[in-house]
């Protein structure tokens, strides 16, 4: 099974799906983009299931139907086990961006970082998770296609939001202001802490 969000909206990837009130079911092969997004554009459908039988087709097919955009960024820890945020747009949200052609994932992801945020000193771990949602760009519905690295600093210094990006804010969270934050966060950033149960990752408890 696969989220993708468009905007609070969820568009779940699976072979089958459960009876819920609010939830349309439709078939993945065969339903046209422009269909799925009317859908969660002009009805009250929260949870749009698009249903294939090959777990293993899922996301090829779905991507088949958009332009997908590759993204990577940190879940940025320091010294004191604080996590690195930024603010954009009046929510909270993790450091990432477009990975360029000659970069590796986990490359991408720390220069994105560093531009962001201003924090030096960056060593990317592993993969702990994969988010997906829809934004239109130049009159055109793009995949996006986010992956998550958790990554340590050892920086020290001040923080700097990349202002020309939309940055207001860049701070480190301790576990409290974490748990705050995701109260004004985008889903898949919310879905990522309990998809992979990062709160128990990071801070050894959920």
């Amino acid at each position: 099974m696969y989220k993708v969000f468009v905007n609070k909206k969820e568009i779940i990837l699976a072979v089958d799906a459960p009876k819920e009130s609010k939830a349309k079911v439709l078939p993945l092969k065969s339903t046209p983009l422009n269909k799925i997004i009317r859908i969660l554009r002009t009805t009250k459908v929260e949870k749009l299931y698009l249903i294939h039988d090959n777990p293993k087709k899922l996301l090829p097919l779905f991507k088949k139907k958009l332009p997908v955009a590759i993204a990577a960024g940190g879940v940025v820890q320091n010294k004191e086990g604080k996590v690195l945020f930024i603010y954009r747009k009046k929510r909270w949200d993790l450091p990432k961006g477009k990975v360029e052609k000659y970069e590796t994932l986990e490359d991408g992801g720390k220069r994105e970082v560093k531009e962001e945020t201003g924090v030096k000193k960056i060593n990317a771990g592993k993969l702990v998770g994969i988010t997906y949602h829809i934004f239109k760009r130049n009159n055109r519905y793009q995949l996006k296609e986010s992956h998550w690295f958790h990554m340590t600093s050892t920086y020290e210094g001040d923080l700097v939001p990349e202002t020309k990006e939309g940055i207001t804010k860049a701070v480190w969270k301790d576990k409290k202001k974490v748990l705050k934050a995701m109260e004004n966060t985008y889903p898949n950033i919310a879905y990522l802490f309990v998809k992979v149960k990062l709160f128990r990752f990071l801070f050894g408890e959920e």
